[in-house]
């Protein structure tokens, strides 16, 4: 998966934005105003995503390009190496993961507006 097809199924997400609070070489996207992704556009292309805690050190115990978050607190953060070994599917369901896991930490009102189950 590359960084353009990242960028899409983020933004095909209900309610994200994207900005460059950082630099211009980190693009953020988040939800609620919340961030769930950000994207290293320095090689190797990577993104950081959150991860629930035992998730995140079993899917670092079993990939390789899968590291715990750098810039990021470790244990709720993993990086991942785009241009690795990882499937699309793998890499969409924990971007899906960290963008579901942003919205159940905003205020109940907010989640209200978000469909997930």
């Amino acid at each position: 998966m590359n960084l353009e097809e990242v960028r899409e199924h983020c933004l095909a997400k209900f309610g994200v934005e994207e900005c460059l609070p950082f630099d211009e070489d980190t693009p953020v996207y988040k939800v609620g105003g919340k961030i769930f992704l950000l994207m290293s556009l320095d090689q190797p292309f990577s993104i950081n995503i959150k991860c629930d805690p035992e998730k995140a050190i079993d899917l670092r115990e079993r990939y390789d390009d899968i590291i715990p978050g750098w810039h990021m607190n470790k244990k709720h953060w993993n990086t991942v190496i785009l241009e690795g070994s990882l499937s699309a599917h793998l890499i969409k369901e924990m971007i899906d993961a960290s963008y579901r896991l942003v919205i159940l930490g905003l205020p109940k009102s907010q989640q209200e507006k978000f469909n997930i189950d």
